[in-house]
């Protein structure tokens, strides 16, 4: 079974956060509210695929560049 993250998410497709796989990014993730447990909406991708905005929990959007989304493991 493959490990699914967040750049993984097609236009609409929702998923839970599982964990963050980076130790030097997950604080910066955790601060903007990239929880274990919460759920994440892709809701727009820039025309050129990089930076994709994301609805954290169903409170607020939140623009992550491909790189960052790699490391946000969602079930």
């Amino acid at each position: 079974m493959s490990v699914r993250t967040v750049s993984h998410l097609k236009k609409g497709e929702k998923g839970v956060i599982k964990s963050i796989t980076d130790k030097t990014m997950s604080l910066k993730l955790l601060e903007m509210g990239c929880l274990p447990g919460s759920e994440v909406r892709l809701d727009a991708v820039a025309p050129f695929g990089d930076p994709i905005c994301i609805n954290v929990g169903g409170w607020y959007c939140l623009s992550l560049r491909l790189n960052e989304a790699a490391v946000i493991e969602i079930e």
